[in-house]
């Protein structure tokens, strides 16, 4: 109900044929960069911070610019930047991207894609990702320790760079082979430019990153490549045909722009790098070893487009699932419950989740029980004016409900963190006088911190995990708090590989309904007269529902990669030691 910040967008378009085939054919010479325009477009959901996109031109002459790239920032970038491009802006190689920042930093300079020139054409690098890196304190190291200097300490200014170096290093390789053959002058640039070889750029280099991500770029040779993390963490996905080479992060935004059938649309294999070379050869090639299957499970829940034809009947099946806790909750009183969903992303569990309950021969009733109403306006500074407008932010379909006697259900994709459940929705609900309301996710409890894309990094900012604390301190077992610090700290010196995630011990002695019942009490606002339950999905019901995406450290700490774990024990041990010096300022 909180929209999440997360995984970026990606986009790229290779044309193989001439410009003017395109001209002929479809009666444009802007053929590619109006398929990169409908892509982004389409990918929108991805990425509202801001937005780039970038070219190159393998027909310009030397002393005329080949290598072209336009940015903005905020919700409107897309329309900013092709608002701005005129005729100059035309290629062969075209990548767009679409930011929402995982790391905090924000601004123009931060938006992808990052720009690395030479006056060298195969020396030059466009870089842009749908990436976070657990690691970039040991790339940073490495870098500084070769002789580099950094100017900024971000992990996207850090790996244009890192690989940025391993590019010249390429290029060298090539340009002592092409002296060795005895060539001269422009001969040699012509055999390092027909001979450079991205997949290793690519391989000396992305050994060294823990995270996921899906990691794209150009040079200004011609060399196009996307590689996905060795996990399958990030979403990727390619066609190819005899015109065009294309990327993106979901597979309706390349059903949609090319007009092709489902099975036309294929996945990147983790580990593995799609290139096309500057001679338009295209390959899929395995670049570092890949490891066992964690694509992102939010990734089918909440974050990516729901008119993918998989996603749309896991989403219903993850509502379907929930039918028999719901029922229970109702005490199977369904002559007596109203059943409707917030916010609109929850529709197609909502559909699972009806669909369900008529399959049993229940009738059942629906409503459209709250509409989103208002943005909360930021010049608002004031701390009680603001929270009276956050909770306006909804409002609801008056009389669609028998006060007093009805039930009320709402499905809801996701419950991270409830601030909109305590500060709004909860007393709007209310005004209708239900007799209960049923909260129910589709989604299992968010209990742990992302580090590979998505901007949830704090432990402190999940309902579960407040409810969990809450509990702890409650019942005087603050003894289990410390003993977790202090686990987790002595895990902090152990080698990464060998690390375990400490943090799961503070959920161990409580049930998932102990945690559903707190949540309720501290979610519940003061003054509301209806009782509140939480139904969420079960772990088992998520890998039912989604079993080809088995990426679940969100719900269960389980995380793929060694970063993970030891970013989740470095988050418990800067949150325990905030808490203490918070009570220590309090006594004092």
């Amino acid at each position: 109900m909180e929209p999440l910040k997360h995984e970026c967008g990606i986009a790229l378009v290779r044309l193989l044929k001439p410009l003017s085939y395109y001209k002929q054919k479809y009666g444009t010479r802007h053929y590619g960069l109006d398929k990169l325009y409908l892509m982004m477009e389409k990918q929108h959901n991805r990425g509202q911070e801001g937005a780039g996109i970038a070219c190159v031109n393998l027909d310009a002459p030397a002393g005329s610019e080949y290598m072209f790239r336009e940015r903005a920032e905020g919700a409107n970038a897309i329309t900013e930047i092709f608002r701005r491009i005129d005729d100059t802006f035309q290629g062969q190689l075209y990548m767009g991207h679409l930011r929402y920042s995982t790391t905090g930093k924000s601004g123009i300079s931060y938006v992808h894609p990052f720009l690395r020139r030479n006056n060298w054409r195969a020396k030059n690098l466009c870089l842009c990702g749908n990436f976070n890196m657990t690691n970039m304190d040991e790339i940073f190291d490495k870098i500084v320790a070769q002789g580099q200097s950094p100017r900024v300490y971000s992990d996207s200014f850090i790996t244009l760079e890192w690989m940025g170096h391993r590019l010249d290093r390429e290029v060298e390789r090539n340009f002592e082979a092409a002296r060795r053959a005895g060539l001269e002058g422009i001969d040699i640039t012509r055999y390092i430019e027909s001979n450079l070889d991205i997949r290793n750029v690519l391989r000396s280099t992305m050994a060294d990153y823990d995270g996921g991500y899906v990691m794209c770029g150009l040079t200004g040779s011609g060399e196009l490549f996307a590689m996905r993390d060795p996990w399958s963490i990030r979403p990727c996905w390619y066609i190819q045909n005899d015109e065009v080479v294309a990327v993106a992060s979901e597979r309706p935004v390349l059903q949609t722009t090319f007009d092709l059938d489902t099975d036309a649309v294929h996945e990147l294999p983790g580990g593995h790098a799609l290139t096309v070379n500057a001679a338009g050869a295209c390959r899929i090639s395995p670049i570092l070893p890949q490891q066992k299957k964690a694509s992102c499970s939010f990734e089918r829940i909440y974050f990516s487009r729901g008119s993918d034809r998989d996603i749309y009947r896991e989403r219903k099946q993850l509502g379907r699932q929930l039918c028999d806790a719901i029922l229970e909750a109702v005490g199977h009183d369904t002559g007596h419950t109203v059943f409707s969903f917030i916010p609109n992303t929850a529709d197609v569990a909502f559909y699972g989740m009806m669909e369900g309950l008529r399959q049993k021969g229940l009738c059942v009733r629906s409503e459209k029980i709250a509409w989103k109403d208002i943005k909360l306006r930021t010049f608002i500074t004031e701390e009680g004016s603001r929270k009276d407008l956050a909770s306006h932010v909804y409002d609801i379909t008056y009389g669609c409900l028998e006060p007093g006697v009805d039930q009320l259900v709402i499905i809801d994709d996701s419950i991270v963190r409830g601030t909109t459940l305590h500060e709004s929705v909860f007393k709007i609900l209310d005004r209708l006088q239900p007799k209960k309301i049923v909260m129910v996710s589709s989604a299992p409890q968010v209990r742990y911190p992302d580090y590979y894309g998505i901007d949830m990094p704090h432990l402190e900012e999940f309902c579960a995990f407040q409810a969990v604390m809450s509990l702890i301190h409650g019942r005087g077992m603050e003894q289990l708090a410390h003993d977790t610090y202090e686990a987790c700290k002595a895990e902090l010196l152990r080698p990464k590989a060998e690390m375990r995630n400490c943090v799961k011990a503070l959920y161990a002695p409580f049930t998932v309904s102990e945690i559903n019942d707190e949540i309720a009490r501290m979610l519940r606002p003061e003054g509301m007269r209806a009782p509140v339950e939480f139904v969420y999905q079960t772990m088992e019901g998520l890998h039912e529902a989604c079993p080809d995406h088995p990426g679940d450290w969100y719900f269960t700490g389980d995380y793929p990669t060694p970063g993970g774990t030891r970013l989740v024990n470095q988050a418990y041990v800067e949150y325990y030691e905030r808490q203490t010096k918070t009570q220590q300022l309090c006594v004092e």
